[in-house]
C-alpha cells in the first residue's frame, strides 16, 4: 500500500514569503476586535465603479464529521478484492461513465448537476487534526485537538465580507443540540477574534419545538431594548467626542450589526421553515439533514454568504438503530459499517439531491456553490472487530486522509464531471492530486476574496489567508 514518491506535496509548501507589513495601528486594532472593516469585496467595488452591482455569491458547506467512506459513496472499486470493495455495488447515473453507490438512486438521476472530486488528500488522520487541517487551510501546529491555531475559513469570509449595515449574519452554522461549541468542529477564529465566528444554530429543524435563540423580540422586550439603545446613544456621543482614533465609531458599527440581527424581520423570516410548502419540506425530508439543507437554501437567498450545515445524526433525539453510530465515523468498534450505510445514506441521498435540485430550480446555481465532504476518507481495507455496543464481530473502516472524495455543485461551474482518480484499491490519488487548500482557493475566488491576501495576527504581522493552493480549474465558472 505504499504511496508514490511525490505523494503529499503539501510537505514542501510553506507560507508565502514575507508580506509587506502594514503599519496602520488603527486597522490592526479593528482586526483584533474582528470588526470586519477592511478589504471589502474587491469585485463588488470594481463593479460599482463601472456602474453596476454584482449579485452576492454564497457557499453552502455540508460538513460530514467522522469522515464519509469514499469507497461506499463516490469512489467505489467493484473490481477490487472483497476486503476492499465491500458489499455495496455501484450504479450508473444519467452521465455516461459516472457511477455512485447503489444507496444513492437520487444522485444517479442528477449527476449532470454536480461534480465528484476523487483525489483530495492530506496528512492528518486524527479527527481534530483533520478538522483543523481541512477547515483552516493550514497545517495545524498539533495533530490532535479541535482548538484552532489559525482562523477557520468561516472567519476569513466574515472578515472580508461583513458589513455593519447588514442584518443577516455573514456566516451561519447548523449543528445538533449540545454541539454548538465553536471548537467542536474547529470553527474557531484564532487571531481574528470571536466576533468573526459563525452564528450557531443548534437543534433539529425538523422538530416541532425547534426554536432559534437570540432572534426576534416580544413587544415588551422591544420597548426595553429601544430604551436602552437611546440611553447608550447618548453615552456613545460623549465617548465619540473624546475619541480621535475612529475606534469607537467602528465599535458602534459592530453593535449596530448585532442590533439589526436581533430585530430584523428579514433574519427571522429566513430561519422560519414554516413558510415553506409541505411539499418542499417533504422533498428535502423531515429529518435533520433535510431541514438543515432547506434552511441553508433560505439563508443564502436572504443574503448569508457562507452556510455550514453539519450532518451527523439524521434523527437527533431518537434511538440510533442497532449496529449504527452517531456520525460518519464508521470504525468497526462503533458500528456495523454496512448497517450504518443502509440507515444513513438514503437520508443523505434525499437531502443533498433536494438541495441541488432546488438551487437549480430557483436559479441559484450560478451564484451559490455547494460542497459536501468530511475531514477524510476511510481505510481501503475493511477490518473486523467486536462492536462496543453490539458485542459481536462486525466490519468497519478506520481514518484515511490519504484519499477522500467530495461533491461540488453550483457556482456557475461546468458539471457532470469526475475530477481526479485513486488507484485500483482507493488507497491514494494517481491522477490530479489535490489538497483542501485547492478547494478553498476555488471558494475564495467564487466569493470574490483574493486568496493571496493576508490578515493581521495578534502581534500585527500579516498572515496569508491561504499559505498555498490554487483554484481547481475544472470547476471554475463557465464563461
Amino acid at each position: 500500500m505504499s504511496a508514490p514518491s511525490n505523494f503529499f506535496p503539501e510537505r514542501a509548501h510553506r507560507c508565502r514569503g514575507p508580506v509587506s507589513r502594514r503599519s496602520f495601528l488603527e486597522i490592526g486594532a479593528l482586526s483584533l476586535l474582528g470588526l470586519g472593516m477592511s478589504d471589502y469585496l474587491r469585485a463588488e467595488t470594481l463593479a460599482k465603479a463601472v456602474g453596476h452591482k454584482l449579485r452576492d455569491k454564497a457557499v453552502i458547506f455540508i460538513w460530514l464529521p467522522g469522515g464519509m467512506s469514499h469507497l461506499e459513496s463516490y469512489d467505489m472499486k467493484p473490481d477490487a478484492p472483497l476486503e476492499y470493495r465491500g458489499i455495496l455495488r455501484p450504479i450508473k447515473t444519467n452521465v455516461s461513465g459516472i457511477e455512485v453507490c447503489e444507496l444513492f438512486p437520487r444522485h444517479a438521476q442528477i449527476a449532470d448537476k454536480f461534480n465528484l472530486i476523487r483525489s483530495v488528500c492530506h496528512e492528518f488522520a486524527d479527527h481534530g487534526g483533520g478538522h483543523k487541517r481541512f477547515l483552516t487551510g493550514r497545517l495545524p501546529a498539533t495533530p490532535t485537538g479541535f482548538v484552532n491555531d489559525a482562523p477557520a475559513v468561516t472567519s476569513i469570509v466574515h472578515k472580508k465580507l461583513s458589513r455593519a449595515d447588514q442584518a443577516m449574519p455573514v456566516s451561519v452554522a447548523g449543528v445538533d443540540n449540545g454541539r454548538a461549541g465553536i471548537d467542536t468542529f474547529s470553527l474557531g477564529a484564532a487571531w481574528l477574534g470571536p466576533s468573526t465566528t459563525p452564528f450557531m444554530v443548534a437543534g433539529d429543524p425538523s422538530s416541532p419545538d425547534f426554536k432559534i435563540q437570540n432572534i426576534g423580540l416580544t413587544p415588551d422586550m422591544q420597548t426595553r431594548l429601544d430604551d436602552r439603545v437611546h440611553l447608550l446613544e447618548g453615552m456613545d456621543r460623549l465617548r465619540r467626542d473624546a475619541d480621535s482614533s475612529g475606534l469607537m465609531g467602528a465599535m458602534d458599527e459592530f453593535s449596530q450589526r448585532a442590533f439589526h440581527m436581533l430585530t430584523s424581520p428579514q433574519v427571522q423570516t429566513a430561519f422560519d421553515l414554516s413558510r415553506e410548502p409541505d411539499s418542499v419540506r417533504d422533498r428535502y425530508g423531515r429529518h435533520a439533514y433535510g431541514q438543515r439543507g432547506l434552511m441553508a437554501r433560505r439563508l443564502v437567498e436572504a443574503g448569508c454568504r457562507f452556510v455550514t450545515m453539519v450532518w451527523e445524526n439524521p434523527f437527533p433525539g431518537t434511538k440510533i438503530p442497532d449496529g449504527c453510530t452517531y456520525n460518519w465515523d464508521s470504525h468497526a468498534v462503533n458500528c456495523h459499517m454496512f448497517n450504518d450505510c443502509h440507515w444513513r445514506m438514503p437520508v443523505y441521498d434525499q437531502a443533498l439531491t433536494a438541495l441541488i435540485e432546488d438551487l437549480y430550480a430557483r436559479g441559484l446555481d450560478k451564484d451559490v456553490m455547494l460542497i459536501a465532504t468530511g475531514e477524510f476518507g476511510r481505510t481501503p481495507r475493511i477490518n473486523t472487530q467486536v462492536g462496543t455496543q453490539t458485542k459481536v464481530s462486525q466490519p468497519g473502516r478506520d481514518h484515511w486522509p490519504n484519499a477522500m472524495s467530495m461533491l461540488v455543485s453550483g457556482g456557475g461551474m461546468r458539471t457532470g464531471q469526475v475530477i481526479g482518480a485513486t488507484n485500483a484499491r482507493g488507497e491514494y490519488p494517481v491522477d490530479r492530486q489535490l489538497s483542501p487548500n485547492d478547494l478553498w482557493a476555488t471558494v475564495y475566488r467564487h466569493l470574490g476574496i483574493d486568496y493571496n491576501d493576508s490578515t493581521l495576527d495578534l502581534s500585527g504581522r500579516p498572515m496569508p489567508i491561504l499559505p498555498f493552493g490554487s483554484p481547481i480549474e475544472e470547476i471554475l465558472p463557465v464563461s
